[in-house]
């Protein structure tokens, strides 16, 4: 078991481990003075691993409601934001209570957007149960619902009380939903380890906890230095802005995972041709996209990414920042001219370099 401390504007723990939802009922009550617990689930993970949740929160002396909304990315959605608003309402909690996400990126960013903006704040747990929320969105404060805009355009920072990591649950997941994770991995690996990905290449299930120890260790140093994502932060977002635009362009049927996966290849084949990037590197990430079964093709034309990418919350004042891969396992920020945006991604519909002699 691993527990790693995330210092941020509230600090809480990360605990990592083969059994560690078990505690979920006597760490939650030394967190918070009330006693009404809210979980939050989606189908699958409700039906799954809220019989247990409630159990263990009963017997740490906790009244326990439940939440459910469907599962996929179309539930992050002002109308299941504001019906889980009115729910917390109706169940009378308040400040000295707590929420909890049960399950992936889609609970988890519903669910603290509300608890944020519950009372002004409300304590959440974190359950992630799925490996790209493991590595990823459960950590670190973003917070987000989507609207017809575009992806994660109403939301906040606010961070956690607590996050539960149980590799168990990671590990049994279906090998699609374990791969969309991947994603992720590889992208930290690309960003910011080359430890990772030399780990990912010797097999992430045999590495599983040190593999998402790894990647919290990248997000907690980050976090530490960019909370609000004014900078440095900026750094996770490698492969997202052409990703986010997939995702929409496909009606969310590309997962974010899978979406992830092919924007990170696009970026780093067109750092290549920039000449930002080593060869090699795009070759690599594709690589191991293909190990894990995710797509490295972008089904969609350079033109319609752009369009879509025109609202990503990385865009100011006509300017975009972007992030490229430049050697292996480290990343850097590039700021374009919006109007550059569609070349750049052409560019990354090209061979990567090593692959063309």
């Amino acid at each position: 078991m691993e527990r790693i401390r995330i210092d941020a504007s509230r600090c809480y723990d990360v605990i990592i481990g083969g059994g560690v939802l078990s505690r979920i009922g006597e760490l939650t009550a030394s967190l918070v003075k009330g006693r009404r617990c809210a979980v939050v689930s989606d189908d699958t993970t409700h039906r799954l691993f809220f019989d247990d949740v409630r159990e263990l929160l009963e017997n740490s002396g906790f009244s326990v409601s439940d939440f459910v909304i469907p599962h996929g990315e179309e539930s992050k959605s002002t109308e299941n934001y504001i019906k889980l608003l009115e729910f917390l309402a109706d169940q009378g909690l308040t400040r000295a209570d707590c929420v909890v996400a049960l399950g992936g990126g889609v609970v988890g960013d519903l669910t603290g957007f509300a608890a944020a903006s519950f009372l002004r704040g409300i304590s959440f747990v974190q359950i992630p149960t799925t490996l790209l929320s493991a590595v990823d969105s459960s950590v670190g404060g973003k917070t987000a619902i989507n609207l017809r805009a575009g992806k994660n355009l109403a939301g906040a920072f606010y961070q956690p009380s607590l996050v539960l990591c149980d590799t168990e649950i990671i590990k049994n997941l279906p090998e699609d939903i374990f791969s969309d994770g991947m994603a992720e991995v590889i992208k930290y690996g690309a960003l910011g380890s080359w430890q990772i990905l030399n780990l990912c290449h010797m097999g992430a299930h045999e590495h599983l906890e040190e593999l998402i120890a790894e990647c919290i260790r990248i997000k907690r140093d980050i976090v530490a230095q960019d909370e609000f994502d004014l900078g440095i932060r900026q750094l996770l977002n490698l492969g997202h802005t052409p990703a986010h635009s997939i995702e929409k362009l496909s009606g969310f049927e590309i997962s974010h995972g899978r979406a992830v996966a092919i924007g990170m290849c696009l970026m780093a084949r067109a750092a290549e041709h920039l000449l930002l990037c080593a060869a090699g590197v795009a070759e690599e990430i594709e690589e191991l996209c293909r190990k894990y079964s995710l797509p490295t093709e972008c089904m969609y034309d350079a033109e319609s990414l752009a369009h879509y990418a025109m609202s990503d919350k990385k865009r100011s004042s006509g300017k975009i920042t972007l992030v490229f891969p430049f050697v292996r396992g480290k990343s850097e920020l590039h700021t374009f001219d919006i109007n550059e945006l569609r070349g750049i991604f052409e560019k990354g519909f090209l061979p990567a370099i090593s692959e063309m002699f």
